[in-house]
């Protein structure tokens, strides 16, 4: 593998890209079943690739099958596989999809260079399943062959990246309803990021081509300055809802930092509240030296803490860039930054707490449960939170509290 470094005078700034969908309805066409939209892949106001979609809808008509059928490519093929003659879902269909119903069929891809990288058209296609389907759509893309176009082979790994089961030689599936496609969109909207952060960059394919004396993990400057962020802004808040809140007990989807905890802590007092409060301080006084430390939650509180620090990093990130330039703008660059999947995975011995928003699970933090003994849980009932793992790795009780 090489890494390709661009020269700043000829990166592209992907910054840029955008995309536009058109939808045409013809007002005579009542009741049709099959939209037919049009993606226009734009640099700035320049197009530069575009590809169409269908989407299917199966509950609108009673003559889909002939619709898709006439309309010709992979609709036309989707439809012979995945309906009857008689416009009933196939038994191929209800193997392939937990909760069969409508099709989005993506196709016809074109796309100039050097757009034509494949970080983009997953992120491209990760868009428009977006917008243009629910939980309970079947996407359906080529599959790459020996003798497909360039924009067949690209579209073809983009479902593969976005985690399409091949249902036959021509065809594969993102099945909506599941996990782990959203998953793989987020995977890949966030390494699209990465490349708008690192425009001088060139990543070849899905292992980051970077030096191996740039690897730092996933605690670089910047993600540490992110999250430090996040954990002074949750503090912050979680501190204001103390002294609101006080002893009062919250109800299910209450707001606020202590109102995304799970159920178990909702009628938790104001002392414990203080002290959940204070994992977040701890947390953020650990990141100052976490370049070089490490970061290690040391309690279940600090494990939930951390979490939600990271998903407000995400956040951040996200919805405003303008701020976290700011913040950065001191730091060195790494491919690593903001990479908050790489810190769910590494910063974490397991994930057993997050077993506690799962209320098919209710019971799971009593020692007697067989759940818990089984998978050898500790310290997950609320009133246990703050016992440290180790002793040896215990915080000094007499540190206080910073209100």
């Amino acid at each position: 593998m090489t890494a390709t470094m661009v020269p700043a005078e000829t990166a592209t700034d992907l910054g840029n890209l955008r995309t536009e969908l058109r939808h045409h309805h013809g007002l005579a066409d009542f009741d049709r079943g099959l939209q037919e939209w049009h993606i226009r892949i734009l640099d700035g106001d320049r197009e530069v690739g575009s590809l169409r979609a269908a989407r299917c809808l199966y509950d609108n008509t009673d003559n889909l099958a002939e619709r898709m059928a006439d309309h010709g490519g992979l609709c036309a093929i989707a439809a012979t596989r995945f309906l009857t003659l008689d416009g009933d879902i196939s038994a191929e269909l209800e193997e392939a999809v937990e909760q069969p119903g409508s099709f989005l069929i993506v196709e016809g891809l074109t796309v100039q260079a050097p757009f034509d990288d494949q970080m983009v058209i997953t992120t491209v296609v990760a868009d428009v399943i977006d917008r243009l389907t629910d939980n309970f759509y079947a996407v359906v893309l080529p599959r790459a062959t020996p003798t497909a176009d360039a924009g067949t082979t690209l579209l073809a790994q983009a479902g593969t990246d976005l985690a399409a089961e091949a249902v036959c030689d021509e065809l594969q599936i993102i099945d909506t309803c599941l996990a782990a496609p959203e998953r793989a969109a987020a995977h890949a909207r966030q390494r699209f990021a990465t490349r708008v952060q690192h425009p001088n960059w060139h990543l070849d394919d899905e292992e980051d081509a970077w030096p191996d004396d740039e690897d730092e993990g996933v605690l670089t400057p910047r993600t540490i300055a992110v999250l430090g962020l996040a954990g002074e802004e949750l503090s912050t808040l979680a501190w204001q809802e103390v002294t609101a809140l006080g002893d009062e007990p919250l109800t299910r989807g209450a707001g606020g930092v202590f109102g995304q905890l799970p159920a178990i802590t909702l009628r938790r007092d104001r002392q414990w509240r203080r002290r959940m409060a204070r994992a977040f301080d701890d947390l953020t006084n650990d990141l100052r030296d976490a370049h070089q430390n490490g970061l290690e939650p040391r309690c279940t509180a600090e494990e939930m803490a951390l979490h939600l620090m990271i998903h407000r990093a995400r956040s951040i990130t996200t919805n405003r860039p303008n701020a976290v330039r700011d913040l950065v703008a001191a730091l060195p660059a790494s491919h690593a930054d903001y990479d908050w999947e790489g810190c769910s995975d590494d910063l974490f011995e397991d994930h057993d707490v997050l077993m506690l928003f799962d209320a098919r699970l209710d019971g799971l933090e009593d020692k007697g449960s067989d759940i818990h003994q089984a998978l050898g849980m500790v310290n997950l009932a609320a009133d246990e939170w703050f016992e440290p793992f180790r002793t040896d790795g215990a915080r000094d009780p007499d540190r206080g509290f910073r209100h």
